[in-house]
């Protein structure tokens, strides 16, 4: 077979695959986006397991509409700028990949607007192609609108789980989120329904809310210019809950 040059299109889609594995990394790319943007509100909608829809919304700083183009080009970010910048990324990510790499493989409305501005953007794009770009009305801050998901790669979607599953995976990434920055308020909504629905507060309120139990044993100490802090949980509240859950520098931390 000879070597011949890759579409635009089916490079969009190849580099999706490394962002987007699954409609639960989906969530956690659109949710740190929110929380990099300041955020104290994030709301996510899920359905069919977040293949036939997920929606994001936050009160964020919102983008103009220069800015909300660029943030649909590949390699765009805010994030840094000079090579320097990734010893000391101050952010949840610094990838230019997320928001062109789903909307690539979805059909993908932005929409956002600043407090300053008077009237918002709103972008809409099916499988990576733009569709339009208009002004548009609403709160400030950034939603995006991400449906059928893999919906013309099929072979991707042959991967997915069931509904239900995919859905666990959603909530595992947004518990943990959650989790690691408790001055945030967080609502899910799962096919119509609140699975939860929690406001900013401490530690351990959020804690209380996310998991179920108050039986949460305060932690905290450290040597050697380490600190570490935390709450523990009698061993049967810990298999409930789920396992263990890290936070580095208010960043949720997993590692097999």
């Amino acid at each position: 077979m000879p070597v011949r040059l890759l579409s635009e299109r089916v490079i969009d889609q190849i580099a999706a695959g490394e962002v987007v594995e699954r409609p639960a990394a989906v969530v956690k790319e659109l949710v740190e986006n929110a929380l990099d943007a300041g955020a104290t509100r994030i709301a996510v909608l899920l359905r069919g397991g977040g293949v036939h829809r997920i929606r994001v919304i936050d009160d964020g700083s919102g983008m103009n509409r220069q800015d909300a183009m660029l943030s649909m080009e590949r390699h765009a970010t805010s994030k840094l700028t000079t090579l320097d910048d990734l010893l000391s990324i101050g952010t949840l990510g610094f990838r230019g990949e997320a928001l062109p790499s789903i909307a690539s493989v979805s059909r993908f409305s932005l929409t956002t607007r600043r407090p300053e501005d008077e009237v918002g953007t709103r972008i809409r794009l099916e499988e990576g192609k733009l569709l339009d770009v208009t002004d548009a009305g609403g709160p400030p801050g950034t939603e995006v609108d991400v449906r059928s998901l893999f919906g013309a790669v099929p072979a991707r979607r042959k991967f997915l789980r069931s509904p239900a599953t995919e859905h666990g995976h959603c909530v595992d990434a947004l518990t943990r989120l959650a989790l690691a920055r408790p001055d945030v308020g967080f609502r899910l909504t799962i096919e119509d329904r609140d699975l939860w629905n929690v406001a900013p507060a401490t530690e351990e309120a959020r804690l209380a809310a996310m998991l179920g139990d108050e039986r949460w044993i305060p932690v905290d100490g450290g040597s050697h210019g380490v600190r570490v802090a935390g709450f523990l949980a009698p061993p049967e509240v810990h298999r409930a809950a789920g396992g263990l859950f890290l936070v580095l520098d208010r960043r949720p931390v997993r590692d097999a």
